[in-house]
């Protein structure tokens, strides 16, 4: 049985929803001050889940999970992640994302489940050094969101050496798309990722996209991201508790395609997919968004023998699709 935390939302609900097709039966744990319920009832369809409202702050909630159900795994995806309120807010960060994970890793070692996939990112590498960036370039983190995820890496060293609990860390770079049958897909209030936002302008609700700093140092101005598809990262999830189950040490490995996308190429790519004339509006560029993060992901090839398939394209088509059941236009 594999306990699935933050399974409600957007990146947990696309893994317990492959988790059910491949016949594991799930746990998930979830506070739904981010997930959604809905969405818990759509994966009830595909297999056998249980769900347990509760919150990782609570020890005695994620204790009684524990004591209540024969758990061999965890996949650990519950936290904050919007990085503007993790500067404005960081004792909501601290406390959730690392005092959390504690309570979950201590209830782990009381109830001798050692194997646990957890959903890091590389906002723990803080300002690029170089590109693209490998698992040896140096975390320092520059915003407390990425601070926390460091703090969690660095417990789950200490818990390794310590009490044998073995770790992988998959750090993020974009996640982009939705279930391919529309199942599901990213629901965010308030929404703060640049595929949903320009695709939410399309349907004539007066919102228009905005596009923050044109005057970087890239080949038009716009900011570089490295785009992974939702379902080529659960596939990276699932190959990581394999590799865990056949006895795999602690490791952590980099998640991207190894290559980026502009600001104005997805907005582009959006408009191809949409067939529609965006409307757009150029800010000021954000603090602390730097010109081009592109991840180096030969580490996770060679050793979880994963790779990306889909095209940034490709994620734009489900992401749209998603978009179009929302706002029952599908």
């Amino acid at each position: 049985m594999i306990l699935v935390t933050g399974g409600a939302g957007y990146i947990g609900s696309h893994c317990v929803l492959t988790l059910l097709k491949q016949g594991h039966e799930v746990i998930v744990f979830d506070s739904l001050e981010t997930g959604h319920i809905e969405t818990i009832e759509t994966l009830r369809q595909f297999g056998k889940l249980r769900f347990i409202k509760g919150n990782l702050q609570n020890l005695s909630e994620i204790q009684t999970v524990f004591e209540d159900n024969n758990i061999d795994s965890v996949v650990h995806f519950a936290a904050f992640s919007q990085v503007g309120e993790s500067v404005n807010n960081p004792q909501k960060y601290y406390y959730n994302n690392v005092y959390g994970t504690l309570n979950l890793l201590n209830a782990m070692i009381s109830h001798n489940v050692n194997k646990i996939v957890f959903s890091s990112t590389a906002a723990t590498y803080g300002e690029p050094e170089y590109i693209p960036i490998d698992e040896k370039h140096p975390q320092t983190p520059i915003n407390p969101y990425g601070n926390s995820k460091l703090m969690v890496e660095k417990i789950m060293d200490d818990y390794d050496r310590a009490y044998g609990l073995k770790s992988v860390r998959l750090r993020y770079f974009n996640v982009a798309g939705a279930d391919i049958d529309t199942n599901i897909g990213e629901w965010h209030e308030p929404e703060t990722h640049l595929i949903p936002n320009i695709l939410k302008s399309t349907f004539g609700s007066g919102k228009i996209f905005e596009m923050y700093g044109n005057d970087y140092e890239t080949k038009d101005g716009t900011c570089v991201r490295d785009y992974i598809d939702i379902g080529d990262l659960v596939d990276a999830h699932i190959l990581a508790l394999k590799y865990l189950n056949n006895g795999g040490d602690t490791n952590y490995f980099n998640l991207g395609t190894n290559s980026g996308s502009t600001v104005k190429d997805v907005f582009s790519a959006c408009e191809d997919v949409t067939e529609k004339d965006i409307p757009v509006k150029v800010m000021p560029r954000r603090a602390g968004d730097p010109a081009t993060l592109v991840a180096d992901n030969k580490k996770a090839k060679q050793i979880l023998g994963w790779t990306p398939e889909k095209s940034l394209t490709q994620s734009i088509q489900t992401a749209y699709r998603w978009e179009l059941k929302c706002h029952n236009s599908l």
